[in-house]
Parts: C-alpha cells; structure tokens; sequence
C-alpha cells in the first residue's frame, strides 16, 4: 500500500462529481463497457469469464469481500478521468495542494541551531508547483519514498523557510514516523 500515492488519489477522488456505481453488477457493467469484453474484465480480476457474465446478468449479486475490494478499486480507478485530469490540472497550475500531516519533521542545520525532530501536526497548503511535481512523479510510477521526498521539500520551502523569509542556511528537511497523512486539493 502506497501511503503518499493512496493520498493522492483520494484528493483527487473528492472532485468526482457522481458517485461509483453501487452494486457489483453495474461495476461489472461499467469494467465491461470500459475494457470492452469479458475476458479483460475477468483477467483483470483474476476470476473466470463466466462469474463476470453472471454479474452483469445479476445472477449474482454479492462479492467475496476480496473481489469486492479489487473490483471497487478498479472501478474507482477508471471512474471520471476528465474530471480527475482536470482536478489535477487545476492544482497543478492555480490551486495548489493542502497537506495534512501527523509526522516526526526535523531539519539538518549549522551547528548550535535547535534541529531536534519531533512530532508535528502541520496543515500547510503548497503551491501549484509542488502539486505539480508530486503528480508528475506519481504518474511516472514513483515510489512512496520519491513522494516523501518531494513533500519534504516543499515542506522545508513553505513552513520552516516561510518562502526565502527565514531559516536560509536550513539543508535538509527529515520526514519520518508519519502518522496521518492526507492531501486536500
């Protein structure tokens, strides 16, 4: 489970303008209609081309709780790309992006500075350039810790440098221990 990439996509996810479809047999129905056949829809499941063809008749009805997950994330997954390109693209050029985060922060400064890491709770709205490097790297497949890494960034640029206004010998940003972790577009 990715922690930074799962975050973002639930950002991203609160700008769909209708909700999934419910029931398994229109979330078959909508893979189906997507990936345009059964089989797909089957290989992408990992179950047979018949149970597939059953939901989508509403022979069946009610998931194992494990096919039930994968299914809502699949859905979920392929519902309303326009909206979520544009979403993206919104915080990515004019928005920006909220952080809210639970996490050990500490910093690497010149000597006699108070650069002890401890606990944190930070609400910090990033700008549009950092949003934009964050969806960038995690279209391109980044790890969780290239992600970690851009949020550390920006979090060393807006809130303990204030933007080039103080803490302008700071070097590096630690980010560790995360307990909450959430981003708001």
């Amino acid at each position: 489970m990715s922690m930074f990439g799962d975050s973002l996509d639930k950002a991203v996810q609160r700008a769909f303008t209708r909700p999934i479809p419910r029931s398994a047999g229109a979330r078959m129905r909508y893979l189906v209609k997507q990936l345009k056949s059964t089989q797909a829809v089957a290989e992408l499941l990992a179950i047979s081309q018949r149970q597939v063809e059953r939901y989508v008749a509403g022979q069946a009805k009610t998931p194992r709780p494990r096919l039930a997950a994968r299914l809502e994330a699949e859905v979920t997954h392929r519902w309303q790309p326009q909206i979520k390109a544009k979403a993206r693209h919104n915080a990515a050029t004019t928005a920006g992006i909220v952080i809210d985060t639970r996490a050990r922060l500490g910093y690497t400064a010149p000597v006699g500075t108070t650069d002890q890491d401890r606990v944190r709770h930070l609400t910090v709205a990033l700008p549009p350039q950092y949003a934009a490097r964050l969806f960038d790297a995690q279209e391109q497949g980044a790890p969780d810790s290239e992600l970690k890494e851009i949020a550390a960034k920006a979090l060393k640029e807006v809130y303990f440098q204030d933007s080039g206004r103080r803490a302008g010998t700071l070097e590096e940003v630690r980010f560790t221990d995360i307990q909450h972790l959430e981003f708001d577009l």
